[in-house]
């Protein structure tokens, strides 16, 4: 497999033959203006959505924020066969198909086979935060004679990670979803992983390669890469972090 880290949570998961885009903002810096608040994009995309290339599957993690669905995204996804998100997702965008918790869609892979994509439990932020920031999946995808990879999303929840590790052990590789974003709407709180919890994430994953992605290009962002690797490499887990060069595909085995 390879991936490709265009920024944010922005990534290409080339996988089994097929490429999977996973929570496209392909927006230019800029500020969005949110009831009560305002969200600042530091960065542009390290690929401009024009230069992607043929896209199979679209992964979103949820459809309710901009930095993992922006108006630059949002418009791709009419081009797309098959778009997966959450149920809630489903309602509010044509031709999106909803994945509940623990449900699976079968994907063709064009040398035969299919690849499995599950939809996996996401909180983000803590216990009530669906209450304020909506519905959340994660994604873990299967393949016979291929690596099984998880895809947290905006996840802050450890107890989550370990049930899914638990069903889907081993996970050869994690996308974790860091950056310990926060918000006034919820008094500061993480509303995804913080480096010391990517950091328990990958013990309970026991994942050959840890990816981190979604800790840097936003201003609420507030651990960067920097702030991860130092986590890991205090942890004894240096060699288990794959940091990911924007815009340059790069191999995991």
């Amino acid at each position: 497999m390879k991936i490709t880290h265009i920024g944010g949570p922005t990534a290409v998961l080339n996988l089994g033959g097929l490429t999977f885009l996973i929570d496209p903002a392909f927006d230019e810096p800029r500020e969005y203006q949110l009831p009560g608040r305002v969200m600042k994009k530091l960065t542009g995309p390290a690929i401009p959505a024009a230069e992607l290339g043929p896209v199979d599957v679209v992964l979103v993690s949820h459809d309710q924020h901009k930095d993992n669905l922006d108006d630059a995204g949002r418009a791709l996804l009419a081009g797309i066969p098959t778009v997966l998100s959450t149920p809630d997702a489903a309602t509010r965008i044509s031709g999106v198909r909803g994945l509940a918790n623990w449900e699976s869609v079968d994907l063709p892979r064009p040398d035969g086979g299919v690849i499995t994509v599950t939809g996996v439990p996401a909180l983000h932020g803590p216990e009530g935060a669906e209450e304020v920031l909506g519905v959340v999946t994660g994604f873990v995808l299967k393949g016979d004679g291929l690596p099984t990879v998880y895809v947290s999303g905006d996840n802050a929840s450890l107890g989550l990670v370990k049930e899914i590790a638990d069903r889907f052990a081993p996970i050869d590789v994690a996308v974790l979803f860091a950056g310990a974003a926060r918000t006034t709407l919820l008094d500061g709180a993480n509303l995804t992983l913080t480096s010391a919890d990517a950091v328990e994430a990958a013990r309970l994953l026991a994942a050959a390669v840890v990816v981190p992605v979604h800790t840097e290009g936003w201003a609420h962002f507030t651990e960067g890469p920097d702030q991860f690797a130092a986590a890991f490499a205090e942890a004894g887990l240096s060699d288990r972090v794959k940091l990911l060069e924007h815009g340059v595909a790069t191999a995991l085995d």
